[in-house]
């Protein structure tokens, strides 16, 4: 069955959400291990801009920053109200919120839908009247670009970054905030019950945002169908990279995502469908999501077809200094349905030039360790195989310990030079990983990132990267025409449709489906299978 929605919502304006200007957190408090201090702190932390106001009724002053009463004693309506107060008072914050003309709220409190009080997250729902509000139930959102963090949980400033992550589960949120391996964030976004904005309604917004390259959703319901088709053209059209990792394929996973966020997990098979029609990926694993999308982000990335025969599959090479890496490489990679494509004869003779008697012009390329710390060599090694016509993908492994000290880190460095040097300007995209992800570290994967090559924690993750990034760009057309359809089903929110419906509104907008009818006897049942079978064939 297929969930129905209307047509008619219509999307947030999030700008003053996603780039607040002015923050005002209710329930100001400096106590340790409460939501409304580390929202003061992590503010602080990253150097917030613009004014920050508590609200509380008897404090004046909370962490350096001035208190009044009440949020109608705000010298002038904010852009960011974060309620940190206990689930009871959160409607009545949001309506004074609303009438002071502030531009959106976030709410921490759990206890809503969640916990079976959906009287309560309907009454949060009616006091938002319009007011974009994230949660309730929920982390809050940190905007890097913007040095915003609405953000009640730990949170340690970096870098801003060309990533962001719309997460259900708070927890997702904080962990990815923690990873290291060169993720840089520009947003992450911890929606949990979704009582007015959506996963769909934000990856909306961030996809507009000219600083994006990739957006990560974790999801655990599907939500407005409409709205994520309609997203997710609006990313096709502007070249900007989806990884999506859904739970919910087991019982087990959507009884926990319901007790979680009161999440209703539909099909699995029918929502993967819509993330590849749209040209995503789709993740195993929150491991896989993140480097997924740092992957993603990387305009060199992508593989081109412009040197592949039409209708050809790509090719994908992988250099790596180990015989035992490249069996690996080459059995996951035919797992994942990837072509390791041999080197022409010209390569060959290229690279026999370049290698030790003792290694092989193959692919996988296994240059061996006797060439360690040679960076000009293993730079002409990467460009000999990149320029060969049949290669799209050059995946470059290199691992690399922590705490090696002065007397071996230039050859690693120099290693990883030389990579990078041979993959500069060259016609094959560049994906470099690490065997294992504990091999791949910050400043490592940074270094990469800053001259263009996405460095990915783990060989099998990789390998899923490349597989991603082969993948081609999809057809906004049709992702509006399946929103159209998701849309226009003319039924009230929250209905479900049976199949012949459903069939019945794709058929409308000329997706080709299969011949069915509806019967209510036994005997009309007979007469339809034996139409449906058509002549000649057999049940």
């Amino acid at each position: 069955m297929v969930r129905a929605e209307t047509a008619e919502r219509v999307a947030p304006d999030l700008a003053r959400l996603l780039r607040p200007r002015s923050v005002a957190v209710v329930g100001a408090t400096d106590r340790p291990g409460t939501y409304a201090d580390a929202t003061l702190r992590n503010l602080a932390a990253l150097g917030f801009p613009g004014p920050v106001w508590g609200v509380h009724p008897t404090r004046r002053e909370v962490h350096g920053r001035a208190c009044v009463p009440s949020l109608e004693d705000l010298p002038e309506p904010v852009d960011a109200v974060v309620v940190a107060i206990p689930a009871a008072g959160v409607p009545a914050a949001v309506r004074a919120a609303r009438a002071r003309g502030c531009g959106a709220a976030v709410v921490f409190a759990a206890g809503f839908a969640e916990a079976g009080a959906r009287d309560l997250q309907e009454e949060l729902r009616a006091a938002a009247a319009g007011l974009p509000l994230l949660g309730p139930n929920c982390d809050g959102l940190v905007a890097f670009h913007a040095g915003a963090a609405l953000w009640g949980d730990a949170l340690q400033p970096r870098p801003a970054g060309r990533v962001a992550l719309i997460s259900q589960s708070g927890n997702v949120a904080v962990n990815a905030l923690s990873v290291g391996r060169g993720l840089r964030f520009h947003t992450v976004a911890s929606v949990g019950n979704q009582a007015v904005i959506a996963a769909a309604d934000l990856l909306a917004a961030l996809v507009e945002e000219d600083e994006i390259g990739s957006v990560a959703l974790f999801l655990e319901s599907d939500g407005d169908g409409a709205a994520l088709a309609g997203a997710l053209a609006r990313a096709a059209e502007r070249r900007i990279g989806v990884a999506v990792l859904k739970v919910g394929a087991s019982a087990a996973g959507a009884t926990a995502a319901a007790a979680h966020t009161g999440a209703v997990a539909g099909d699995q098979r029918v929502f993967r469908a819509l993330v590849q029609e749209a040209g995503g990926a789709w993740a195993e694993d929150v491991h896989d999501l993140l480097e997924l999308a740092k992957a993603l982000a990387v305009p060199r990335a992508r593989a081109s077809p412009g040197r592949r025969a039409v209708g050809s599959r790509p090719g994908l090479a992988v250099l790596t200094c180990s015989g035992g890496d490249s069996g690996v490489a080459a059995d996951t990679a035919g797992r994942l349905g990837l072509r390791l494509p041999a080197l022409r004869p010209r390569t060959r003779a290229r690279l026999a030039a370049l290698l030790p008697d003792a290694a092989t012009a193959a692919n996988p390329l296994d240059y061996t360790a006797m060439l360690w710390g040679e960076r000009e060599r293993i730079a002409a090694l990467v460009r000999a195989v990149a320029d060969d016509p049949g290669v799209d993908q050059l995946l470059l492994l290199h691992d690399e310990p922590e705490g090696l000290g002065p007397v071996l880190q230039p050859g690693w460095d120099a290693v990883r030079a030389g990579l990078a040097d041979g993959a500069d300007g060259a016609p094959a995209a560049t994906l470099v990983a690490s065997t294992l992800p504990e091999l791949l570290p910050d400043r490592v994967a940074a270094e990469f990132l800053a001259r263009g090559i996405p460095a990915v924690a783990g060989l099998r993750t990789a390998l899923a990267c490349a597989a991603a990034l082969q993948r081609p760009p999809a057809d906004p057309a049709r992702l509006r025409a399946i929103a159209a359809v998701a849309g226009g089903a003319g039924r009230p929110p929250g209905d479900w449709l049976d199949e012949a419906s459903a069939k019945a509104l794709v058929r409308a907008q000329g997706v080709p489906v299969t011949r069915g009818t509806v019967v209510t006897e036994p005997d009309a049942a007979v007469a339809a299978a034996e139409a449906l079978r058509g002549p000649g064939r057999s049940t």
